[in-house]
């Protein structure tokens, strides 16, 4: 097993590499850097990220400034440049590194990354780790009651399922887990404000942030309670859109299992149904499952909750990559996308580790990575 760690681990080297290399190169040939971003706000013609989602466009103010700038002389490379002074397009350039070549700056960044510095923050002013750190306890909130919520729900429904395979209450709940996979998490969300947050019926849950306004004058009790308070909608609408594939999964692993000849041995010994159920077949059919937990919590944590986050004004991490990757941060985007590509990789192997936890029979020695 320690063999199989070691080269796991050597692995995860080239494999960061080569999404930096890839991510890097794809980001910088497209248009609107943080070159163009600057001159946008100097020009008085940018857009905040999520005016973008509500519609806000200055499509007209837009096209007049670049006219007139045009008809003011002079010819750049940037949108909305014409008109400057070249020698101050070349400060910006110097201001964000631009002015180096595209090798030698993807070169530097990775050796900045390496000694673990991720630069500052092009437009907040702030180092990249600080505003990770201060937005991470929203998405690890979001991420870790939404995932163990998941869990708790599917691999009880799923087994139940499986055991009443083709009964009225696996038709039922079919119906209940597939209505559930097709609508969007996001609309659960929406239809919950307009109920429950004061959207047009009921004021009884709050919107903004993790915590009331009083938090510190709050009791320890009165804490706790008004942090599930605040993350409770959030998390119901994450729960709706994200149960319905490890339920149909837990089944299908179940089913799987019980007609398998050790089940057929098991009963023929007189154990009785619960002894069977999660004596043997438990362990085999959530193998996949169980094992499956960390990277679940990874892509709930990291992927998983942008919409949610806009849409109950909560400031996570999701919200921070979405209006890093639209104001071209290029620090926030590729210090964010090094940690959770590596913190990924990592998940990846821990899962397999999961793996031999739940079954010692399984033995990743002789199996050849690649």
């Amino acid at each position: 097993m320690l063999a199989y760690i070691i080269r796991r681990l050597a692995l995860i080297i080239p494999t960061l590499f080569g999404i930096m290399v890839l991510n890097f190169f794809i980001i910088q040939l497209a248009p609107g850097g943080p070159v163009e971003q600057m001159i946008a706000q100097i020009s008085g013609t940018a857009v905040d990220a999520t005016a973008r989602i509500g519609g806000a466009d200055q499509g007209e103010t837009s096209s007049r400034n670049n006219q007139s700038a045009t008809s003011s002389g002079g010819i750049s490379k940037y949108r909305g440049a014409q008109g400057l002074d070249p020698e101050f397009i070349k400060e910006i350039e110097k201001l964000y590194g631009f002015d180096k070549p595209v090798a030698e700056r993807f070169w530097m960044m990775m050796k900045n990354y390496v000694q673990l510095d991720f630069g500052d923050s092009y437009f907040r002013d702030r180092a990249v780790v600080d505003l990770v750190l201060d937005k991470m306890p929203v998405s690890i909130s979001l991420g870790l009651w939404t995932t163990l919520l998941v869990y708790l729900i599917s691999i009880p429904l799923g087994v139940a399922k499986a055991v009443r395979d083709g009964s009225r209450f696996d038709v039922v709940s079919s119906a209940v887990v597939i209505i559930g996979n097709a609508i969007p998490g996001f609309l659960f969300a929406v239809l919950l404000v307009v109920l429950f947050a004061g959207g047009s019926y009921w004021d009884v849950f709050p919107l903004r942030g993790l915590m009331s306004e009083n938090w510190d004058s709050l009791s320890t009790f009165d804490k706790v309670l008004d942090y599930f308070w605040h993350l409770a909608l959030p998390v119901i609408a994450m729960v709706i859109g994200g149960f319905a594939t490890l339920t149909m999964l837990t089944k299908n692993s179940f089913i799987e299992e019980i007609n398998k000849q050790y089940v057929l041995t098991a009963r023929a010994k007189g154990l009785s149904e619960n002894r069977v159920l999660y004596g043997h077949i438990f362990r085999n059919a959530m193998l996949i499952v169980i094992a499956g937990f960390p990277g679940a919590f990874l892509g709930i944590l990291f992927t998983g909750s942008l919409l949610i986050e806009v849409i109950f004004s909560l400031d996570g991490l999701g919200l921070l990559g979405f209006e890093a990757a639209l104001a071209r941060d290029y620090p926030v985007v590729f210090g964010t996308l090094f940690f959770f590509t590596l913190l990924g990789l990592i998940m990846n192997l821990v899962g397999d580790l999961m793996y031999v936890i739940i079954d010692p029979r399984i033995d990743f020695e002789g199996r050849d990575v690649g």
